[in-house]
This record gives structure tokens, C-alpha cells and sequence, in this order.
């Protein structure tokens, strides 16, 4: 579905949205409403125990001159941005498969909305027609989608500024979430690699390493994931400067990418494994969110790294009590082989450091399934070295949609991975499990490094829906990195 702004309604057969503020029935202004059908607006929202609360639809129809329309009122609650995001996402969620190809939305209902909330009601009806019906061949013609228009009107005049803006985040998003909807025999290292080359036509500079690459640096913490798969590894390291090389350090974003997580020898149960193909659902946010900065030129300087690996239980698999030696030259012992996701982030991060020396690093990784014990699927974990980088994201989150939680990091959580025969082991006991993993990954940032870890195990996959997705993948973390940036790096 393709959302836009125009100055004046389209020709032809649509429906109509009014976007109403939250106790704002009796004031709103239905133009071009007649006063019988203005009077059956609010009356159907009284039946309806309708107030504007962001989301909440009224919906009738009108048949004035003959021609039937369908009237839709939409609350947008207090009217900050995040309201007009939900409204844009119950429009779409109400109408993708209703029959409707064509939506107006009048603004004129709410006066005084800002051009950032306009785009983000349009942002919200992006996101929310999202689908990935690539392999449904039967689909029944009712649950085809049919909107393919979203037409906003009466917008402010600088809406386009604030929309250019949101428009290129929205491409990063579906970017992520075509890449975590994929199955593992679809999307594995290289295929995954294959679909970020078209990152090149935005500016993206690409350097790929392959698993001879990673042996000859020592990866053999990344590499030891991999042994047991077919798929060879990869490292894809994705740049961008904006800023014509003016910020000379980049921001690092590194996320982990294991196409498809059976446990290895540590295998997992049968029961839901399927569900492991979106274990790189680190990987693909940083995909995304390079994919966003590029797509709307932010002046940042940025660098992504995927670690990129199929962890598999054949043969060749690395065992529980094998010990594996980093890049970074630390040794670690591997208690669990399902604890891989870590040992692909450690050399990632080595890499990234003797390679592109940031000067700040976050790394995304559905890491821990303690997390979701933690916090369910309504927040992400955030460890982090640094209290000002921590409320950075913090304030990120929040503000894009992308809601973080902070966990503490602490010597006391980091004695518990102490080995008796390496440097490290890569579990800790029953307790803590997201913060003993995120101990882990700290042991391999350098000094000097601000560094934050998000643990994002509860928020890449959804079996609900939401105002902005429907069950599948949500894009968690593009949204959040793309503001990260434009609050902090961007002058």
C-alpha cells in the first residue's frame, strides 16, 4: 500500500477517514459532510462509545445523492505523534482486505496536527500493510489485500520534510522484516549477503568476509558456530559516511546473525524450533537501519557489521566442553552449543574495533531466551558501560516505538562465567542468563569503547498483532537505531 499527501481529495470511488482528538466528537468539523450526516457521525460514535481513543474506529455508511461511502471516524487520542501512528495502523488493519482500494484521510478534523504527526500516521499505515504472502498460493479472495492507496489531505505544508523522513525509515523496516520472514533454506549467510548488494545503489559501501577470510584472522569463536552447517559463514560489514569523511570515527552497529539455530549438539526441542529461522533478527535491524540512513542520506558516519552463521548438529559440530579461541585471543570454553550467539558477536566486535576503530558500538542480538521470561514481548533488554549511551537508546526507543529495558552488568554477574580451564566459558549458571551473556560479550570491548548490548530475543517475532505489524516479523530495531542516530550523530 502506498500512503501519500495531496492537496485536495481524489476523483472517484473512496472511503473517508476523520481523525478525531480523544473527547473531541462534538467539536470536530466533518467537511463535506452534509448536517443529517454529520449528525449520524457523532451519533454513531455515541451508539459506539466512541471518545478518540488512538485507534478506536467508528465506521457507517452514507448514501447521500445516491453514492454510498464508508465513513470512518479514528480517534487519535491526545494527538501526539505516537496517536496518529496507532490511527494509521487501525485505518489499515480495519481496510487492507476489506475491499476498498482507496482511503482519504481529511485532516481538517483535527486541527493544529503537526507535520510529524501526519507522517506518522502515514508511517503507521506503511508499516501496518506490511505482509509477506510470497509462498500463500491459495489465498482466498477475502483475505487478499485490496487497499492499495492511502491518500492524506490537509496535512501541514512542510509534511513532505517530515515524511521524506519516515518514508525511508518504513523502507528500512520492511527491508528487516522481509529478510526475518524468510525461511532458513531461503535466507542462510550468503543468500542474506546476496539480498544486501542492492544496499549498494544507495551508497552503501560492502566488504564481505568469507570463513577462509575469518580463519586467517582467527575467528575461531564465529567459526566453531559454523562448523557443523553446510552454509559457510560469512561477515558482512556495511558503511556508510555521510558525512564526506567529517566524523572520522563511525558509530558500530553489530548484529548477530544465525540463519538458523537448532542448538547444535546442545540441540533444542522439536517443538517450535521453526521458529529459530529468525534468530539473525539482529543481523537483519542493522541491515535495515543501514538501509534507512542511506535511503533518506543521513549525515552520520555508520558501519554495520552481521555476523552471519548456520548453527547445525552434524558430524563436524562443535561439542559441549570443546574450547575455541577468539580473535581477540581470548579462550573460551563451550559448555552449551546452544549459547552460540554470543561467540559470533565477540569476534564481530573484535573485528569491528581493530578494523574501524569506533568510538561508540551497539549490538543487536536475539540472544537469551531469559529475556523473554524478563520481559515478556513488550520491551527489549539494554546492558550497557556507558549511563549517557544507555539513556541515549533509552530515549531512542521510546520515542521511535521500539520500547528498551535497562538491565545491570556488574563483577559479580561477570565471576559467574569464569572457566577453570580457559579464559571464559560461554554460560553462566540458572540464574541471570541475559545478564551473564551480556558479561560475556563485554569481556571483548576495548577500553575506551562506549558499548550497549540489546537483547531483543521477545521482539523480532510477534504472534499478535500490533498498530504497526501484523503476526510475523516486526522490524524491532530499525526504528530505534535510525533515531539513535538523528538525536545524536546527525548535526
Amino acid at each position: 500500500m502506498r500512503a501519500r499527501f495531496a492537496a485536495a481529495r481524489p476523483e472517484g470511488t473512496y472511503d473517508l477517514a476523520f481523525p478525531v482528538r480523544k473527547d473531541g466528537v462534538a467539536k470536530a468539523q466533518f467537511s463535506d459532510l452534509s448536517d443529517s450526516d454529520s449528525t449520524l457521525a457523532r451519533e454513531a460514535a455515541k451508539a459506539s462509545r466512541f471518545e478518540g481513543e488512538a485507534g478506536a474506529i467508528v465506521e457507517f455508511f452514507t448514501g447521500t445523492g445516491g453514492t454510498f461511502r464508508r465513513i470512518l471516524l479514528i480517534g487519535v487520542g491526545a494527538g501526539e505523534p505516537v496517536d496518529f501512528e496507532k490511527a494509521g495502523g487501525a485505518l489499515v488493519a480495519r481496510l487492507l482486505t476489506s475491499g476498498t482500494e482507496t482511503l482519504v484521510v481529511d485532516l481538517g478534523s483535527a486541527p493544529g496536527t503537526t507535520a510529524e504527526a501526519a507522517a506518522r500516521l502515514a508511517a503507521g499505515a506503511s508499516m501496518r500493510s506490511w505482509r509477506h504472502d510470497v509462498y500463500r498460493t491459495k489465498l482466498p479472495a477475502k483475505s487478499r489485500p485490496t487497499l492499495t492507496d492511502m491518500v492524506i489531505v490537509n496535512a501541514p505544508a512542510d509534511v513532505e520534510t517530515a515524511w521524506a523522513h519516515h518514508s525511508a525509515v518504513v523502507e528500512g523496516v520492511a527491508f528487516t522484516r522481509g529478510l526475518v520472514a524468510e525461511p532458513a533454506n531461503i535466507i542462510y549467510p550468503e543468500t542474506f549477503v546476496e539480498r544486501c548488494q542492492a544496499l549498494k545503489e544507495l551508497g552503501v559501501e560492502i566488504e564481505v568476509l568469507d570463513e577462509a577470510a575469518m580463519a586467517k584472522l582467527g575467528m575461531g569463536a564465529l567459526l566453531g558456530v559454523s562448523q557443523g552447517s553446510r552454509r559457510e559463514a560469512r561477515l558482512l560489514v556495511l558503511r556508510w559516511d555521510g558525512t564526506n569523511g567529517a566524523q572520522k570515527a563511525p558509530v558500530a552497529f553489530v548484529g548477530k546473525g544465525v540463519t538458523f539455530d537448532t542448538g547444535g549438539i546442545s540441540i533444542k526441542p522439536a517443538a517450535g524450533m521453526e521458529d529459530m529461522k529468525w534468530d539473525m533478527g539482529g543481523a537483519g535491524a542493522v541491515a535495515g537501519a543501514m538501509k534507512a540512513l542511506a535511503t533518506r542520506k543521513a549525515k552520520a558516519h555508520v558501519v554495520g557489521v552481521c555476523g552471519l552463521v548456520e548453527n547445525m548438529p552434524d558430524g563436524n559440530a562443535q561439542r559441549p566442553g570443546d574450547i575455541v579461541t577468539s580473535m581477540s585471543g581470548q579462550t573460551i570454553e563451550v559448555l552449551n552449543t546452544d549459547a552460540e550467539g554470543r561467540l559470533v558477536l565477540c569476534d564481530a566486535l573484535t573485528w569491528v574495533q581493530r578494523n574501524q576503530k569506533p568510538h561508540t558500538i551497539v549490538d543487536l542480538a536475539t540472544l537469551t531466551g531469559a529475556m523473554i521470561i524478563a520481559l515478556g514481548n513488550e520491551h527489549g533488554g539494554l546492558f550497557a558501560n556507558d549511563d549517557a549511551l544507555a539513556d541515549q537508546l533509552l530515549a531512542a526507543g521510546k520515542a521511535a516505538g521500539d520500547p528498551l529495558w535497562r538491565f545491570p552488568l556488574g563483577d559479580a554477574y561477570n565471576k559467574l562465567i569464569d572457566s577453570p580451564i580457559a579464559d571464559m566459558k560461554n554460560i553462566g549458571g540458572r540464574g541471570a542468563g541475559s545478564i551473564t551473556a551480556a558479561q560475556f560479550i563485554q569481556r571483548f570491548v576495548e577500553d575506551g569503547v562506549k558499548w550497549a548490548h540489546l537483547d531483543i530475543a521477545g521482539m523480532v517475532w510477534a504472534d499478535k498483532p500490533s498498530p504497526t505489524w501484523d503476526k510475523g516479523a516486526t522490524g524491532f530495531g530499525v526504528r530505534l537505531l535510525d533515531r539513535f542516530i538523528a538525536d545524536n550523530f546527525e548535526k
